[in-house]
């Protein structure tokens, strides 16, 4: 027996929401990675509480006019669609189109269990779209990976940050998460 595979677009991807075709798997997320349909796994309570402390936190430091912040919610970024936990965007409303790469500000994801994945191929996928600045918050490991500078293949800075470290994203400098804080909690 052969196997037939198929790679989908973006544009194919955002054909099939807006017809309702992934309607019938109820609650269940989806992404667009590298042309996959990729199932997200169901997000545990340590990582909802990180995702609620960093919304929080975003909100405390922006305005409307600093920037948009989304929880979750969809990215064009080339042909695939993630979701990324925490975006800042440029401040405006998008309306039918999703925001791409040139209107993040700041990109964060929290990795409980998906490390090796945020680290290695969304960061490439992230850096080829052309974000600016990409935070990976290793729970586990108390710190945060802190990805910016993309040449249109990688991030050419990296650095990592842990506690007592005050960080600001580059688009805030203003803005400062109190890493000791954040990581009380593990």
């Amino acid at each position: 027996m052969s196997t037939i595979s198929a790679k989908l677009t973006g544009r194919e991807f955002d054909a099939m929401v807006d017809r309702g075709v992934f309607d019938c798997i109820g609650g269940k997320k989806l992404e667009l990675i590298r042309g996959e349909l990729r199932f997200m796994n169901p997000a545990g309570p340590l990582h909802d509480d990180y995702i609620d402390y960093l919304n929080r936190w975003s909100h405390s430091w922006t305005t409307q006019e600093t920037a948009n912040i989304r929880v979750q919610s969809g990215l064009n970024c080339d042909d695939n669609r993630p979701e990324p936990d925490i975006l800042w965007l440029k401040p405006r409303r998008y309306g039918r189109d999703r925001p791409t790469a040139a209107d993040v500000l700041l990109l964060i994801e929290v990795a409980d269990t998906s490390l090796a994945s945020d680290l290695q191929e969304k960061a490439d996928m992230y850096a080829q779209a052309g974000v600016h600045e990409y935070w990976v918050v290793d729970v586990p490991s108390c710190r945060i990976h802190v990805l910016s500078n993309s040449d249109g293949k990688t991030f050419r800075k990296i650095q990592i940050a842990i506690a007592p470290t005050l960080l600001s994203p580059e688009c805030a400098p203003t803005a400062k998460l109190d890493l000791a804080d954040l990581f009380s909690v593990t």
